[in-house]
């Protein structure tokens, strides 16, 4: 998990997560120099399963989780935002699609807190979800992602200890979408698996990191070239 200023729902995040873990599982975060009490909150929790990281500089999102990805010691790394809920049985589903497929990394669908829905495509306007049959479908979902209708999230993944080799460290360019990234190295590698079910409530509110609104032409451009570049990375990495 990487936090920032989340002080209001990492609480009630973190009780959701330790609730389904083992007494040999972990929670690492690393605090991307949170100028509330977010770090003394996650430290009040007084659970010995967390690891907590205080960074001496903020370093943005996609530097914080590249971190807490380099200090987690599991063989299953689940990703964490810092104020959406998991719901009952997330581990085990996303432990069992690992298991059964031998995929690298697992992604499943989310349901927004408050309404059970999930989000609108921001290309189709249709609920945007990941089907099992898509799993397979390694060319397409590239494409999908390219095209900004690939609902893949970071809080809704989770990768094998060995998938760390594919896509860390993060490339110098990524400065946004470590979720798509990650989604790409796992596609062009023919090596991810959807869970269907939601196992992710996500909590919308004004200081997401991210955001299902539509963004300017400008930046849209400037995320699908970064796109480009990464999945040019994603095949270099791949061939190696």
């Amino acid at each position: 998990m990487a936090t920032y200023n989340g002080a209001a729902y990492v609480r009630e995040q973190l009780d959701s997560i330790l609730a389904q873990l083992a007494a040999t599982d972990e929670v690492v975060i690393v605090d991307d120099a949170s100028t509330d009490d977010t770090a003394a909150v996650v430290e009040a929790v007084g659970d010995p399963r967390i690891r907590l990281t205080r960074a001496a500089a903020n370093r943005g999102y996609v530097r914080t989780f590249e971190a807490a990805l380099g200090a987690a010691t599991g063989d299953v790394l689940l990703l964490a935002d810092q104020d959406d809920l998991w719901t009952p049985g997330r581990l085990d589903a996303m432990l069992d699609a690992l298991d059964r497929s031998g995929a690298l990394v697992v992604a499943s669908n989310l349901v927004v807190l408050g309404t059970e829905e999930p989000l609108p495509s921001p290309v189709t306007g249709r609920p945007w979800r990941l089907t099992a049959e898509q799993s397979a479908e390694h060319r397409r979902n590239v494409l999908r992602i390219m095209l900004g209708d690939a609902p893949y999230f970071g809080c809704t993944m989770g990768l094998r200890r060995d998938a760390l080799a594919l896509v860390t460290p993060f490339p110098e360019i990524l400065t946004e979408s470590h979720d798509l990234w990650i989604a790409l190295a796992a596609n062009e590698a023919r090596s991810i698996v959807h869970v269907e079910a939601p196992t992710l409530l996500r909590r919308v509110h004004e200081s997401n990191a991210s955001t299902p609104k539509p963004r300017g032409i400008r930046a849209a451009l400037g995320s699908r070239w970064l796109l480009v570049r990464l999945r040019a990375e994603a095949r270099r990495r791949r061939r190696a």
